[in-house]
Order: C-alpha cells, then structure tokens, then sequence
C-alpha cells in the first residue's frame, strides 16, 4: 500500500508514475474522497474545541462556586457528543472507503524500470545442439509413464500432473538441492510454513483484493483459502513487529505448493507441466533497512542464478518494464531458462523488490537506538520454480532412446544415478 501522505504531497508525480505501469487512476473519485474525509475531519475538530470549551466552562462555574446555573451548558455538550459520535462514525466510515481504494492501487515502479519493453541484462550457456529429434517433456515423460497427465485429471481435473518413480525422485532432489544452496551458501534460515492461510495475510501480501478469482478459497471454512507462494508466509512472519536495525537483513527461504487458479491458457507454453494449478516452488524472502533494498534485490539474483549455473541449464534475465511488473513490485527481474522444444526462453523466477508497499499493509517497522520507527523493505522471489526446473531438465538432458541424463550436481541426491 502507498503512503496516502506522500501521495496528497506529490500528487501529480503519484499519477504520472502509475501511468507509466499502465494503471488508470480514477482522480474524481480519490479526490472525491479525501476532500470528503478533510470536511468531516474538520468538522469533527471543532465540534471537539467547541464541547472542550464548554466543558472548560462548566468546570471553572464549579471551581468559583459562584453557584451559577451550568444545566444549559451541560445539555449543550450532550447535544455536541451526540453530533460528534455521528462525525466520528462517518469520519471512520470514510478512512475505510480510502483505504479499501489504496488497497487497489499498484506499487509505483523504480526510476530504473522501463516503460513498455523488457530489457535483456545477461545471458548465461549456449543452448544445446541436439543430432536427433528433440522431443518435448511431454512425450518424454510418456515413455516410461513418469508423468501421468491421465491419472491426475481422473484423480483432480486438468491442469494437474501425477509424477511417479525415478522422475518423481529427480523432483524431489531438486528441492532438496535448492534448499541446501539457499541454506547452506546464501544463509537463508529455512521455515515449514502453513499451505492454508487466512484473509489478513493475503491483504498484507497485497494478493488480496487484487487477485481473488486467481486464490483458492475453501468452501464451508471461515475465510481460510491455499497460499498461492510461500511469500505469504513468510512475509507475515514479521507482521506487526518493530525489529531492531540489528535483526536485518532477515533472509528466510521455504519449499511448498502453490495453489494458483489461473486463467487458462492455450499456447504450447501452457502444456503439460507448464502452468498447473498447483505447482512447488522454493520461496526466498528478505527484510532489510530500505538503504540496501536495491543491492538486496541484486543479491538474490544471483542466488537463483546459482542454481541453473550449477545445474548447466542456459538461461538470460530480463529486467521487466513498468507494465509487466507485480502489483506490489517496484522492480522486477525474470529469470527464465531455454526450452528446446519451445526454441524459446521461459520465465523460472521472479526477484521482486516491494520496498515499503507490503510493510505499510502489514505494519512491520524497525527502529535503531530511540529513533522512531521506519518502515522495511520487503524482497520476494522464487529460487526456482521446481516443476519447470524439471521441465528444463528433461529436454536439456534428453537423449536419443528417451532416457535423461543427471545433472552432475544432483546424482548425489539420486543415489549415484547417472541416468534415468
């Protein structure tokens, strides 16, 4: 959420920014609003001044003992509270419409951030040249049944995927790597986090209201619905709290589901395990003083850059221009990994930096000494997305008779297999 000060301060830099993302601000109707708010603010103040001078009166008649009669007086204040309760009730009335309006407002982009196209920064290996027809993941997967598209639908519905035997393995020992990498390099702490969460954590995330037909809601549980990233989380972890400038950076890192109700899409970047409903990832996360957001976000660039480096995957980053970052991004970079059946990169990660957008939502501050408390910066991205880190590898390390190779990096947690 944007602060509602700085934007009556520089108004007209507030909607020149939000016009370079590509959001329409309705300005009649915020206008509207915030002199609506200032006319009953004002009239809830003097309502204020005029029952406190009375009640000044009344008090000094009954200090003099003068015996003057204050029965008018004590009636008039009555009068004054009863008009103040209504003024109060709608002044609230009104903070509530303006903040459910904020709500709906993006992040203001970086100075740094494009205004229409995405700018390639790197590009990292040389796609490989294959001496036999490429097959897709799909096929591959089909020719020992470790991808049973099948099943899943039978089991769930479409944009689903069952993954069994040594496939199902490989999985699994990408999470396991990631996690480790994270860990044990980059000194993420690692955190189990719930895969249900309530309204208030999405709202702090600012998924919420802005994405709700694409969250799972549970039916018949009392606003509860399936995270769509462990962000939510993890973020929310720091909820509330004023932190010392000691506790930051705070760097926390989690595997789980995540539970997304996508539009349907039906391009080939949409088949098989490209887009699913419900898919794992490992989440990275950072809470730092807003000074170092920027070089945060560099940071942990290259720490889901790592992993395709060690798992040879060739790869390029994008820095996405001003209509194609998240809702709640300042600045975004895409990483995304070369699919030979596709001849075409694909987006793997995300590395956000929100600076104080989810901090004001979920009121999370630091202070230094006696200072007064300033808002964080939040940092948010994927260290990677593990179906398609998988996807990647099927196709990249594919052979001629269909079988996979195992990255070098991952043979140790597959038991010394070379080769499935």
């Amino acid at each position: 959420m944007l602060d509602l000060k700085l934007i009556c301060k520089k108004f007209n830099n507030f909607v020149n920014r939000l016009t370079k993302r590509g959001f329409d601000l309705d300005i009649n109707h915020f206008k509207s609003l915030l002199e609506l708010r200032n006319k009953i603010k004002n009239k809830t103040e003097k309502l204020q001044n005029k029952r406190n001078f009375i009640s000044k009166t009344i008090g000094n008649i009954k200090k003099t003992g003068g015996g003057g009669n204050t029965k008018h007086l004590i009636l008039e204040v009555n009068k004054l509270n009863n008009k103040l309760h209504k003024n109060i009730f709608y002044l609230e009335a009104t903070n509530k419409k303006i903040l459910k309006f904020l709500f709906k407002i993006p992040n203001l982009p970086h100075k740094s951030v494009p205004k229409k196209k995405n700018i390639e920064i790197i590009r990292w290996g040389n796609p490989k040249t294959f001496n036999f027809s490429l097959r897709d993941h799909i096929k591959i997967g089909l020719i020992n049944g470790d991808l049973d598209f099948e099943l899943a639908t039978k089991l769930t519905g479409s944009r689903f995927t069952l993954i069994r035997g040594k496939l199902a393995k490989l999985h699994r020992a990408l999470i396991q790597f990631m996690l480790d990498k994270q860990v044990n390099i980059h000194g993420y702490e690692e955190m189990y986090v719930p895969y249900i969460i309530n309204r208030n954590s999405l709202l702090g995330t600012g998924q919420l209201p802005q994405f709700n037909k694409n969250i799972f809601e549970l039916e018949g549980v009392n606003e509860y619905f399936l995270i769509p990233t462990a962000e939510v989380p993890l973020i929310n972890s720091v909820s509330g709290k004023i932190l010392s400038k000691n506790d930051l950076p705070i760097k926390l890192t989690a595997h789980s589901p995540c539970f997304r109700n996508e539009p349907v899409s039906y391009g080939n970047d949409s088949r098989g395990i490209m887009r699913q409903h419900q898919f794992d990832k490992i989440e990275l996360v950072q809470i730092v003083h807003p000074d170092k957001s920027y070089v945060v976000l560099e940071d942990m660039t290259k720490h889901a850059e790592e992993i395709l480096k060690a798992l040879k995957l060739p790869y390029r980053v994008m820095l996405l221009c001003a209509e194609e970052i998240s809702f709640c991004a300042s600045k975004t970079y895409d990483i995304e990994v070369w699919i030979p059946s596709l001849s075409k990169y694909l987006e793997i990660s995300s590395i956000s930096n929100c600076e104080d957008f989810q901090s004001r939502r979920i009121k999370t501050r630091f202070r230094q000494f006696k200072e007064k408390p300033t808002l964080v910066h939040t940092l948010n991205g994927s260290g990677l997305a593990v179906g398609r880190c998988l996807l990647a590898i099927m196709e990249n390390y594919q052979n001629e008779d269909g079988s996979i190779t195992i990255p070098d990096i991952l043979q140790s947690y597959m038991s010394g297999t070379q080769r499935i």
